[in-house]
């Protein structure tokens, strides 16, 4: 094999080229016989396939990747899988509006469907206007658009450099993982954590289907107070002898129909001799009572309150905890439903509910006011105010809660006992950074009912149950039918139940099919399971679970990492892995958070062909995880310059040690050349010894911070010594290096040269080395670059640096970075002479007097022949700038003393210097 150093080294088109020897060389191919106490697993985070990915998930999944690498040269056997979230709502509104259809589950399949859209087109189609087609062929063109979504997220990842496995990909809605979350899903109706319920339900009207409570978030809304008066009924006026209207203040006049009790803190005083007794709702004439609950908020309005069902969830909790009946008047669609509830049965009553049935909740509301206008029971006019509303995440309309039968899992939310398990199991994970554990422990704390798991969609893993059909043709939802693990994954809307046959689906005596599928965290909660291979591969399942790492996004804390806990609880009672790594937010320039839903992300392709994947990746790094960080493309050219500079100074030092003339023959010599160099004579120098001591201490905390999964500290430390070493250090010793030799003159590494040149080339050799391995994990491609030009395989695969080793050589009491520090410092004052002068940097000083201070004398003098060296000196002499304060002592200080800052001891300066003629 030959390797050849570029005339001109670039960062430009690495990525393409060692991506494509990555994947013919397996590099990153797991060795599935590797033992637990070998691997390293990750549980990396399958992206959502909904169009395209932005620099946020560039920044977090860099994150992973560096402490992948970082193993993986650690010598663990690193199991790196990629996977993507492609069922659920995002893909199927992708679908819509990329083919302008829309899923009506009545509608027959049809053989090799075309849709009429192809790509944003499909955007300008009205939801109403969209073609509808049946569930199956809906189905279909969202596995044909994942698909195509899926190649181009992988062309990104690796040319960022993600060094996963790409032959073990998997798909959430891939009939493998659909087996796996189908029979977590048994399992758990086996053991009674899940079950189903008809309750009081979060529901988005846009997209009809419940919601949980793990993906609610509240927006600022306006809205309007209206104050309201309920008339005494009869007992009232006969327990207080009042008639006196009560009046509460509500923004959802509508639900007035739904009112079911009017609610007061048990300790005020204004209602304690309401209790008891009832008040009529205004328009509908309907009894409720007059109830005591201490949620309601005296400060609040008037003090009391109409309980709905349902408003908001704390009419929920009224409705339970006060058994109250049930007057609902939303439909799923959105719209108050066509038959007034039960309750409102006077003919007055049942007129005014008729001219709100079929309206939306807007168009309700308004009408609602206007017959309490006319009616003469609103007080004066709403008042405008801003209040928080609930919304599903991806939703547009605030929720609703309306009833209906849904699955859940048991998470806590209704088992104390449940609940303290699952807080204990958070307190067991180890948090990066620690202070995300109190966001998993809040959200535990804060549940109030168990994990909704069914929704009313189309693209998803199917619940696996089927119902008995009942004479009467209802389904016997108290008894459901399920399917065998060897049978999974199946799916009850198309597949028969068993013990029955085709014929007698749907019909009295027969079965029908759950027809919900999951939520898509009900799948995306067992990726441990899925790729550790839980249900087909044993072996493959001991070796890496539980798994060694979790890295994911803070917002998610509450629905991935949570719900994957609830998941390895319930089913092998432990964690599903030992660490989460917890990644900031990428903030726009407006310190705000980038969001495909603001509108505010940067697509990150443009910016990886711009600078370059390291450039990037170097951007990335610089964040700690857990931290914000803005998107700054200035880090990125910082990062591009630091990997052009690996390149460059690479190429100096393979020069200046003479590596570089035999690895261009071939790599065998380049390799024999290398070991020459480094084991033929030790590092003598005390400048040498120095660097390598400072080395040795950088490989001591990069490998700590790394361990700590802290590659923001690794990279800070590693960079900052190695621009010491491109600026200072290769200057200080590159005459000593080459010996005699002219720069860029051929060297013959075997040759004998002078101890001091022996000394720097091992040093330099040494250092590039540590360098290239300390720098692999961030900037995978101009590290890999300069390794084949003279050492075997991938660096990628190189073992770590061995600070041990670099310290032995370095000598174990020698002062590194203080030394180095000083001989850096001394030549910048000698570089600083000419820039004043104006004159080359190669012109040279006939004589000088360097004025050192006390404490850093012994270092200079110590690297004084490298100095006059790089500084082309001919005569030097070193001064104790504290001696240099007395007047008249070698004639430096000036006698009157009236130069105070030339006479402060501790600035290292120059006096007396005379520049050759």
């Amino acid at each position: 094999m030959t390797a050849r150093i570029p005339d001109k080294a670039t960062v430009d088109g690495l990525e393409d080229r060692w991506n494509e020897a990555w994947e013919a060389a397996g590099t990153y191919r797991f060795d599935e016989s590797a033992t637990r106490e070998q691997v390293y697993s990750i549980d990396t985070p399958p992206p959502t396939v909904s169009g395209s990915l932005h620099v946020g998930h560039v920044f977090s999944y860099t994150h992973t990747d560096v402490v992948a690498r970082f193993q993986r040269m650690r010598g663990r056997e690193v199991f790196y899988p990629m996977g993507w979230d492609d069922n659920g709502l995002p893909t199927e509104r992708r679908v819509q509006n990329y083919y302008g259809v829309r899923c009506d589950p009545t509608l027959p399949y049809v053989e090799g469907y075309e849709p009429p859209f192809e790509g944003g087109e499909g955007k300008s189609v009205k939801a109403a206007d969209q073609q509808p087609i049946s569930r199956r062929n809906f189905v279909e063109l969202c596995e044909r658009l994942t698909a195509e979504d899926e190649k181009q997220f992988e062309a990104l990842w690796r040319h960022l450099g993600l060094s996963v496995d790409w032959s073990r990909t998997y798909q959430t809605i891939s009939p493998s993982s659909q087996a796996v979350a189908q029979q977590a899903f048994l399992r758990g109706l086996s053991r009674g954590e899940c079950y189903q319920a008809e309750a009081p339900t979060l529901w988005d009207v846009t997209f009809r289907t419940a919601v949980a409570q793990a993906e609610l978030e509240d927006r600022e809304r306006p809205g309007a107070y209206h104050r309201i008066a309920f008339e005494p009924a009869a007992d009232m006026e006969e327990k207080t002898g009042s008639y006196a209207s009560v009046y509460i203040e509500t923004t959802r006049p509508e639900l007035l129909p739904a009112c079911v009790a009017l609610v007061a803190h048990p300790d005020d005083e204004r209602y304690q001799h309401l209790f008891g007794t009832h008040v009529r709702t205004p328009l509908f004439g309907v009894e409720v009572p007059v109830v005591a609950h201490h949620l309601a908020s005296p400060d609040k309005g008037s003090g009391i309150a109409m309980i709905c069902t349902f408003g908001d969830v704390t009419d929920v909790t009224w409705w339970r905890e006060l058994r109250l009946p049930t007057r609902p008047v939303l439909g799923w669609d959105g719209r108050l439903l066509a038959e007034a509830p039960e309750g409102i049965t006077s003919p007055e009553g049942v007129a005014a509910y008729g001219e709100l049935a079929g309206l939306t909740v807007f168009s309700a509301q308004q009408r609602v006011v206007e017959m309490l206008r006319e009616a003469g029971v609103l007080d004066g006019e709403p008042k405008p105010t801003q209040h928080p509303v609930k919304f599903f995440e991806k939703g547009d309309k605030p929720l609703e809660i309306v009833t209906t039968r849904q699955w859940y899992i048991r998470n806590g939310g209704t088992d104390r006992a449940l609940n303290d398990a699952l807080v204990a199991r958070g307190s067991e994970l180890d948090f990066e950074p620690d202070f995300m554990r109190v966001r998993y422990e809040n959200w535990v704390r804060g549940l109030t009912g168990d994990w909704l798991i069914s929704r009313q969609r189309f693209f998803g893993v199917p619940i696996p149950v089927w119902y008995p059909v009942l004479a009467d043709g209802s389904p016997d939802y108290d008894h459901p039918i399920v399917p065998s693990e060897d049978a999974l994954p199946v799916d009850p809307s198309v597949d028969v139940a068993p013990g029955f046959d085709a014929s007698q689906r749907d019909v009295p005596g027969g079965f029908t099919g759950e027809k919900d599928i999951m939520d898509t965290w009900a799948t995306s909660s067992l990726t441990p399971q899925i790729v550790c291979g839980w249900r087909d591969n044993p072996g493959l399942f001991a070796a890496t679970f539980p798994m060694d790492l979790r890295p994911q996004g803070q917002d998610i804390i509450r629905t991935w990492l949570f719900s994957s806990v609830v998941r390895s609880h319930q089913e092998h009672g432990t964690l599903p892995w030992k660490h989460a790594a917890i990644s900031g937010w990428i903030l726009d320039p407006d310190r705000k958070k980038m969001s495909k839903s603001k509108g505010n992300v940067v697509t990150p392709m443009g910016l990886l062909e711009t600078h370059g994947s390291d450039a990037v990746r170097y951007w990335a790094a610089a964040a700690r995880l857990g931290t914000d960080a803005a998107f700054d493309e200035g880090q990125m050219k910082i990062g591009r310059r630091l990997a052009m500079k690996v390149l460059n100074a690479s190429k100096f030092v393979l020069g200046a040690t003479g590596i570089a003339t035999v690895a261009a023959e071939s790599l065998e010599e380049g390799l024999r050349a290398t070991a020459h160099v480094t084991t033929s004579a030790p590092v003598t120098e005390p400048l040498d010894r120095a660097m390598l001591a400072a080395l040795a201490d950088v490989v001591d905390t990069a490998t700590a911070a790394l361990s700590a999964y802290d590659h923001t500290r690794a990279l800070e430390v590693a960079e900052t010594l190695f621009w010491t070493f491109c600026d200072d250090y290769l200057e200080l010793v590159k005459t000593r290096a080459y010996d005699g030799a002219a720069p860029g003159e051929a060297i013959d590494p075997f040759a004998p040269c002078s101890p001091g040149a022996a000394s720097a080339r091992a040093t330099l050799t040494l250092a590039l080395h540590t360098f290239l391995r300390l720098f692999a994990p961030v900037l995978p491609f101009a590290t890999e670059e300069v390794w084949s030009w003279f050492q075997e395989g991938s660096v990628h695969r190189a073992s770590w640096p061995d600070s041990a080793r670099v310290r032995a050589v370095a000598g174990e009491d020698t002062p590194g970075a203080p030394l180095l520090a000083a001989a850096g410092e001394a030549l910048s004052v000698l570089r600083k002479v000419k820039s004043e002068a104006k004159v080359s940097q190669r012109t040279e000083i006939a004589s000088i007097d360097l004025l050192v201070p006390e404490a850093k004398v012994a270092w200079v003098r110590a690297a004084e022949a490298d100095l006059r060296a790089a500084g082309r000196v001919s005569a030097m002499q070193i001064v104790d700038a504290s001696l240099a304060l007395e007047p008249g002592v070698d004639g430096l200080a000036p006698e009157d003393g009236s130069n105070d800052e030339i006479a402060d001891p501790t600035v290292m300066r120059t006096e007396n210097a005379r520049l050759a003629e």
